[in-house]
Parts: C-alpha cells; structure tokens; sequence
C-alpha cells in the first residue's frame, strides 16, 4: 500500500458499495444501448456528493466507458481494413474484466485507476 492510500481514511461499507456500483453499472450496456455509459453517469450523478470516495471512484469508471467508447468506434471503423474485428473483441474483454477488477478494488475501499483512460470527466 503507498504512503498516500495509507493516509486516506478508510471508506463507509456503503460509500464501498456504492462505488463497486458504479464500475458494474457498465455491465447495463449488454442489455441496453449506450448502457455502458449511462449506468455509470447516473449513478455517479445520483449519490457523488455522499462521499468524495464515490465521486472519485464514479468519474473514473465514466473516464473509463468514454475511453471504451471513443476505441470500439475506432475498432467499427477499422472493420473496413478487417483488422477492426480481431480488435473489437480484444477491446471488450479487457473492458469487462478491469471493469471486474475495479468493482472489486472499490467494495475492499482502495481507489483505482484505470490504464489507457482518457480522463474527460474532472
């Protein structure tokens, strides 16, 4: 653990919880379009002024469903040279499983940082 997350106070059981959440949320874009987006936001929008931990945790999974979103688009255009669908699957498989990892970090009360994440959202 770094010196700067032992100096951080341990999250609330719910602001964990919350923030676990928000990660998962992006699992709504199986069923819904743009889902992948949208759970995320609401759910940050929705409780981010509870706890700087769910606020924290929640702008950085919608960093990281914008940044999915902007690659998938890029691999949809990509499909055109062939090379698009051997990316796309590779693409989202990595999403769902730091999505996971991330859940998982926020219900223990560690923060986490996605890699290749394009932070929009500050």
């Amino acid at each position: 653990m770094s010196d700067e997350q032992q100096l951080l106070p341990t999250p609330s059981p719910e602001a964990r919880q919350w923030a676990m959440f928000c990660h998962l949320s992006a699992f709504l874009g199986v069923w819904f379009p743009f889902g992948h987006l949208i759970g995320p936001l609401i759910l940050w929008q929705w409780k981010r002024e509870t706890d700087p931990f769910i606020d924290a945790q929640g702008k950085e999974a919608l960093n990281f469903q914008i940044t999915v979103a902007l690659v998938s688009g890029i691999c949809y255009l990509l499909m055109l040279v062939l090379i698009g669908f051997a990316l796309l699957p590779l693409v989202l498989i990595g999403a769902m499983v730091l999505c996971i990892i991330a859940g998982l970090k926020a219900n223990d009360g560690v923060p986490y940082r996605y890699p290749f994440t394009w932070r929009l959202v500050t």
